[in-house]
Parts: structure tokens; C-alpha cells; sequence
């Protein structure tokens, strides 16, 4: 099996690398795709000395060649990054200047990376339809737009976060049971998702978690433990920008961005990897982001090519009537079973005060990725003014505004 990593680069692929190189003995060839030449072969001397330390048989190239990598590969895991650190930092920089929280996935500074990301992940994933049929993994943020992009091209594809494995692992961690015990009932949508059950044994373990370990859990995502008692969920932590949203951005009007911290993450990781005696992934690196994400990554890929067939993974799929609310096209982020022929969501549901948030935010998806696709200042503009988050007129025009000035040598249209 050939696995293609595009944004093979990336400072996060020495985290897939060493979980292919300790969980999947079945990917005999890989291939890291960069136009970053130079970096990418810094990322990938280094992943060739971790695979070595374990021993493991398959080969690993590295290309800044996107056809020649993609050519027969049957899986394509799109883990890019359009405009760098750089254009990360302004996605959570412009939107302060407006009142509204500045994050790269979240209200105005994800429809930025969505504008940015959508027209450069299509044509990958059309240049790779033209090389074989592979199934696509797409880690690249904003997954529900972007997954959605791909399945209206027509793509077999389905959409990847680490939310929920880190949840699951931490979990666990509280019940004092193996990982793989816990089923959770995660819904929503990406970046916007509760669990509402955590299942050891077809018994729900999450009302007990929230009873002896509310505060703890509240810490850990950022969201008042008041808000788990009354939703008896556990919320991501990107429900934060949500429910504590003022709070959130007097907090980043006062401290440097996350993605400036992230650059000199990447920085310190480069030279790092160049050490030609290092072959473990350092420390550091959990400090980058992207907790399991190997694992995640690993554990779909099995049962999407039916080595580990029937494994139940939280991904971003179509609703296809999942949640009643939701039209059957719109993509949503749930707990699913997963095989070679797709992933079929497990039964599940919302109440109204959760269904309502993720209704309104999937309208603004559908919105955002019309944006994306067909370009154009009104397009962005009645995305922002849909935004839960933004909504007003004048808020809506000047962040669409600043948005575009920001994003112009990304965007054609705006040119």
C-alpha cells in the first residue's frame, strides 16, 4: 500500500512517521510531498531514521514533485498548511481589530484559511483522481469545509481531526481502562463538537466523569464546568471561542498569537531534526499541536483499506440524515464504523440548545465554502454576516475587508 503525505514538510509528519513506524506494519511505500524543498528534506532524512530505529520494511521518499508523488498511491493524506505561520498569524490577528475572537479555524480567520485552503486542495485531489482512485484524508483545517469541497467534486474522502482521540485518551486515562474500551458518542460539527457519551462495556461512563471529575474536565476545555452540568456533555475546546467568546479575545488582545509561538516552535523542531543522531521524535514536539494524530490518522486508514475493517472513528462525513436539522448534503463530525466502502455514522442526536449552534455554523459552512469556490467580495461578506460569532452588518463588511486585503496574493479574484 502507498500512503502520500502532501505538506510532508510539515513539522508534524515526524508525529506520523513514528506511528506508522510503531502501528502499521501494512504501508510498504510512503512518499512526502513538499514544494518547501529544502525543509522537506530535513523532515524527511529524520523520518527515515525513525522508520529505521524500528526497524520497519517499507521505503520513504521525498518529492517536491506533486504528480510524480501522487502516481499510485492508494491513500492521499492532505496535511497542508496555504500561506504558512505567516498567513496563520494574520488569521489571528485581523479579526481583534474588529471585536471578534482571532483563531485560524474559527469565525473570520477560518473563512480566511478556508478561501486560501479549498482551491489548492481540489486541485490535488483532481490531479490524484488522474493517477488511480485513492481514498483522501483530509487533516488540513478547516476539515468540514474542506472535506465538504471534496465530496461535492466527487472524491472518496472523508475529514480527520484529533479532537476526539485526545478526549477518548484522557477519558479513558480517568476510568482506568485500555483506550480502545471507550466509544464515544461525539457529534457535531468540526472544530464544534460535544461527547455525549463515553461507553465501556455499552455503559455510559461520561455522567459519573462529569460527576467526580466536572471541575478537571472544565479546565481541560476551557469552558465552564456550569455548561457541561446543563448540556451533560463534554464540549470541545474550540466550543471556548463559543461560550466564553468576550473573554477569549480580551485575553489574545493581551498576549502574542498562537501561531507566533508556533513559528519559533518550528524553528527550534528544524534544528532539531537535523541532527543526524536523532531518530525519536523530540519533546518539543507535543507542544506543536496534534496529540494522537498519528494514531487517529493510522487507525482510520486501516479500516478504510480493510486491514483493521469495522473500527468506529469520529470523522467528518455527509449528514445524510443524521441530524434531522441538517440538510443531507451538509458534512458533519461524528463517531462512525468504518470500512473500504466509507464511513457510516453511528445513531445519535442533539437537543435544541446544541442543535440550534450547529445548525447556524453549518450555514455559515455552506456559505463560506460557495466563498472558497466561486470567489468574490459579497460571497465573503454574506459568510461573515452568517457567522454566529459576527453577525452584524457593519462587523461583517469590515472583517470581509480587512479578510481580503490581508489574503489578496491568495486569492485571484481579489487581485
Amino acid at each position: 500500500m502507498k500512503v502520500a503525505v502532501v505538506g510532508g514538510g510539515s513539522t508534524y509528519t515526524p508525529e506520523l512517521i513514528d506511528g506508522f513506524a510503531r502501528l502499521d506494519a501494512t504501508v510498504d511505500e510512503l512518499v512526502l510531498i513538499d514544494p518547501a524543498a529544502e525543509r522537506l528534506a530535513v523532515v524527511g532524512a529524520f523520518a527515515r531514521r525513525i522508520l529505521d530505529r524500528y526497524g520497519h520494511p517499507g521505503t520513504l521518499s521525498w518529492t517536491d514533485d506533486l504528480d510524480a508523488g501522487l502516481d499510485g498511491a492508494d491513500v492521499v493524506l492532505i496535511q497542508l498548511r496555504v500561506g504558512g505561520q505567516a498567513a496563520r498569524i494574520s488569521d489571528e490577528t485581523f479579526p481583534l481589530d474588529c471585536g471578534c475572537v482571532g483563531q485560524e479555524t474559527t469565525g473570520a480567520g477560518g473563512l480566511a484559511k478556508a478561501l486560501r485552503t479549498v482551491p489548492v486542495v481540489l486541485d490535488i485531489a483532481r490531479r490524484a483522481r488522474e493517477r488511480g482512485d485513492p481514498w483522501i484524508i483530509a487533516f488540513t483545517n478547516p476539515v468540514g469545509i474542506v472535506t465538504r469541497a471534496l465530496l461535492d467534486d466527487g472524491h472518496r474522502a472523508v475529514g480527520l481531526c484529533n479532537v476526539a482521540i485526545g478526549l477518548q485518551r484522557r477519558l479513558a486515562a480517568l476510568l482506568d481502562v485500555p483506550a480502545a474500551d471507550v466509544t464515544l458518542d461525539h457529534v457535531g460539527l468540526n472544530h464544534l463538537t460535544w461527547e455525549r457519551a463515553a461507553r465501556v462495556g455499552g455503559v455510559d461512563r461520561l455522567p459519573g466523569l462529569l460527576d467526580a471529575h466536572g471541575g478537571e474536565l472544565a479546565d481541560l476545555v476551557g469552558v465552564p464546568l456550569a455548561v457541561l452540568r446543563a448540556t451533560g456533555t463534554l464540549p470541545s475546546y474550540y466550543l471556548r471561542y463559543f461560550y466564553c467568546h468576550d473573554e477569549v479575545v480580551a485575553e489574545q488582545r493581551s498576549a502574542p498569537s498562537r501561531g507566533e509561538r508556533v513559528a519559533e516552535i518550528e524553528r527550534d523542531l528544524l534544528a532539531l531534526y537535523r541532527d543526524p543522531a536523532l531518530d525519536r521524535k523530540p519533546d518539543l514536539l507535543a507542544e506543536r499541536g496534534g496529540a494522537f494524530y498519528s494514531e487517529a490518522a493510522i487507525g482510520l486508514l486501516g479500516s478504510l483499506v480493510g486491514t483493521d475493517p469495522g473500527g468506529v472513528h469520529a470523522v467528518n462525513v455527509r449528514n445524510a440524515g443524521t441530524l434531522p436539522n441538517l440538510p443531507d448534503d451538509a458534512v458533519i463530525e461524528v463517531s462512525c464504523r468504518v470500512d473500504p466502502s466509507g464511513a457510516a455514522p453511528l445513531p445519535t442526536a442533539l437537543p435544541p440548545d446544541l442543535a440550534g449552534l450547529v445548525a447556524h455554523v453549518s450555514a455559515y459552512e455552506e456559505l463560506a465554502l460557495a466563498a472558497a469556490r466561486d470567489g468574490g467580495a459579497e460571497r465573503v461578506f454574506r459568510a461573515l454576516l452568517a457567522h454566529p460569532l459576527v453577525g452584524q452588518a457593519d462587523r461583517a463588511r469590515g472583517l470581509a475587508d480587512r479578510l481580503i486585503a490581508a489574503n489578496a496574493e491568495h486569492l485571484p479574484w481579489a487581485r
